[in-house]
């Protein structure tokens, strides 16, 4: 397996990110349409906490993946700075 370049390193960062936004907004429109009942509360509830706990991941990943992406970028530094 190849090692990805920093540009998709970046790409995969981005669509991360936007995933991360995608779920909280779908969360929100979710809760806004639950019933204001205590079955309602619960779900809302739930859906709540799923976001949290997926969007929580997600950094996680992406967080991960740009570090990799910096560690990448400082070798090609260091490489060039030694065939220089």
């Amino acid at each position: 397996m190849l090692t990805p370049t920093t540009a998709e390193l970046l790409n995969a960062i981005e669509v991360l990110n936007k995933l991360g936004e995608r779920i909280n907004t779908s969360a929100a429109h979710s809760v806004l349409q639950m019933s204001d009942t205590r079955l309602g509360d619960h779900n809302a509830g739930r859906i709540g906490v799923v976001a949290i706990e997926q969007t929580s991941r997600i950094k996680i990943v992406a967080e991960q993946l740009q570090n990799w992406r910096n560690e990448l970028i400082q070798q090609r530094r260091q490489n060039v700075s030694q065939s220089v």
